[in-house]
C-alpha cells in the first residue's frame, strides 16, 4: 500500500471543511494511517515549501500556512498519491473539475484548501517531516475487499 500526506490548509480549517475533505478521501477507499492537528512553525514551513524559495509568492505562502492550525493526515491505499491528487483537483480551483475538492469548494489558487504530495518520493519526505513512524498505523478493514482487488 502506498502512503501520501495531505494537509488541510488554514482556509479549509477556518471554513470548517476539514471533515468534508477527510470524508471525500475516505469515500474514495483510502484508509487513514495517521492524523493530527498542529500549528506549523515557519522553520517547518520553509522545509516543506523549500522548492518555492525565491519565488514571488514564497513569503506569502509561508505567512499563510503558519497563520492557523492545520490538519495533517496520512492516507494509504493503492495508488494513494494519484487518487488524492485526482480527488483534490488542479491547483487553481477556477480550473478544477466539478466533483473535486478544489472544484467544488475553492475559488482562488492562494486559498486552495488542501495540500497533497505530488509523488511517492515527495510523500515519503513530507510524511517524515510531520509524522513519527509510531504515529502511523496500517490495518485492514472488512470493506477493503470491496475496494481493492488484492487488499494488503
Amino acid at each position: 500500500m502506498q502512503r501520501t500526506l495531505i494537509l488541510v490548509k488554514p482556509d479549509g480549517m477556518q471554513r470548517g471543511l476539514a471533515g468534508e475533505i477527510i470524508s471525500r478521501l475516505e469515500r474514495r477507499g483510502l484508509r487513514i494511517a495517521g492524523v493530527k492537528l498542529f500549528h506549523m512553525d515557519k522553520a517547518t514551513a520553509a522545509r516543506h515549501y523549500g522548492e518555492h524559495e525565491g519565488k514571488p509568492f514564497y513569503e506569502g505562502l509561508i505567512d499563510y500556512i503558519t497563520a492557523s492550525p492545520i490538519l495533517g493526515a496520512v492516507f494509504e491505499g493503492t495508488n494513494a498519491v494519484a487518487v488524492v491528487r485526482k480527488t483534490m483537483g488542479v491547483t487553481n480551483p477556477a480550473n478544477a473539475e466539478p466533483g473535486t475538492i478544489r472544484g467544488d469548494l475553492g475559488v482562488e489558487t492562494g486559498r486552495n484548501l488542501i495540500h497533497g504530495s505530488d509523488s511517492p518520493e515527495s510523500a515519503e519526505r513530507e510524511i517524515a517531516l510531520f509524522f513519527k513512524e509510531d504515529e502511523l498505523f496500517s490495518y485492514t478493514r472488512d470493506v477493503d475487499t470491496w475496494v481493492y482487488e488484492n487488499p494488503a
